[in-house]
C-alpha cells in the first residue's frame, strides 16, 4: 500500500503539471511544471523525501529503458538524418554541457542554501 500511495503522490504532481500545461499559454512541457510543483512542496516540506523515495528510486532506475523508443526512432529516421550528423552532435554536446553546467550550478546553490538554512 505505502508503493502505491507513493506512486499517486507523484502522479498527482503530474497530473497537475498536465493541467497547468493546459491552461498556461508558455511552451513549457508539462512534466516540468509538475517537477517545478513537486521541487516547491518538498521544499516547504509539505511533503517528505522520505514519503515518495522509493517508488522515485525505483523510476529513477527504470529510466533508461524511456529512452529505447526515441533510440529506435532515430535508427528509423537514419536516411533523414545522415546528411546533418555533425549538426546535431554539435548540437547534441553543446547542450548536454549547457545543461550538465546549469544543473550542476542549481545543484550547489540549493546545497549551500540547505547548509546556510541549518547553521
Amino acid at each position: 500500500m505505502k508503493y502505491i500511495i507513493q506512486l499517486l503522490i507523484i502522479i498527482i504532481f503530474a497530473f497537475i503539471g498536465e493541467v497547468l500545461h493546459h491552461f498556461i499559454p508558455v511552451p513549457v512541457p508539462a512534466s516540468i511544471y509538475g517537477i517545478i510543483l513537486l521541487f516547491g512542496v518538498l521544499e516547504m516540506k509539505w511533503i517528505k523525501v522520505k514519503d515518495i523515495r522509493e517508488v522515485s528510486m525505483f523510476l529513477i532506475a527504470v529510466m533508461p529503458v524511456m529512452f529505447i523508443p526515441s533510440a529506435v526512432g532515430l535508427i528509423d529516421s537514419w536516411e533523414a538524418i545522415k546528411g546533418s550528423i555533425f549538426q546535431y552532435l554539435a548540437i547534441t554536446i553543446i547542450s548536454t554541457v549547457v545543461v550538465m553546467s546549469v544543473a550542476g550550478l542549481v545543484t550547489q546553490y540549493v546545497i549551500r542554501r540547505g547548509k546556510e538554512a541549518a547553521e
